[in-house]
């Protein structure tokens, strides 16, 4: 299968967006934050349903999203971190999760990624609780009051460290089998 298809360039996008959106942010250029937010937001919609629309998807291409995905929310989170909004533990442990997601899934040896039922929500969580700050701030809002961002942030924290603990234990079980 061709590895350098539509989908996959539109994940691979989000590589591109992250370090961009993060110098938006920490030079307070909300605007131009906001907007890089909204395409990084359409191009993971686009990705997946093209790549299952035209019979495009692979486990590289899963990889690229869920790893596109993931760098580009934890950098994202971080800039955010910067600016008082979330927990600076956040963005470590988004990476941290990913990278035990991967090396579970055996994505490098080309298995699929397999998702568990939290990680999948915390996933959804991260792009949320990215995306609403920083797109309140490029329209000049305050709909959600600042604190609540570091409370959500908190509580992913908490639901991310669940998530890892709950994809050792199963990984060790089923080894111990």
């Amino acid at each position: 299968m061709n590895n350098f298809t539509l989908p996959n360039a539109l994940s691979g996008s989000r590589l591109l967006l992250a370090p961009a959106t993060y110098m938006a942010i920490t030079t307070v250029h909300w605007r131009v934050a906001a907007i890089l937010m909204v395409i990084a937001i359409i191009t993971d919609a686009l990705d997946g349903y093209l790549a299952r629309k035209h019979d495009l998807s692979s486990p590289l291409g899963g990889l690229l999203d869920h790893g596109s995905d993931a760098v580009f929310v934890a950098v994202t989170l971080a800039a955010l971190a910067g600016a008082g909004f979330v927990p600076w533990l956040l963005p470590i442990l988004v990476i941290a999760a990913f990278i035990q997601y991967m090396l579970d899934s055996k994505a490098l040896a080309g298995s699929p990624l397999r998702a568990s039922s939290l990680g999948r929500y915390n996933g959804i969580a991260y792009f949320v609780l990215a995306a609403v700050p920083t797109v309140q701030s490029g329209l000049g809002l305050t709909i959600l009051p600042e604190n609540l961002f570091q409370i959500v942030g908190w509580v992913l924290v908490a639901t991310t460290i669940a998530s890892m603990i709950d994809r050792a234990i199963v990984l060790l079980r089923t080894r111990q089998r």
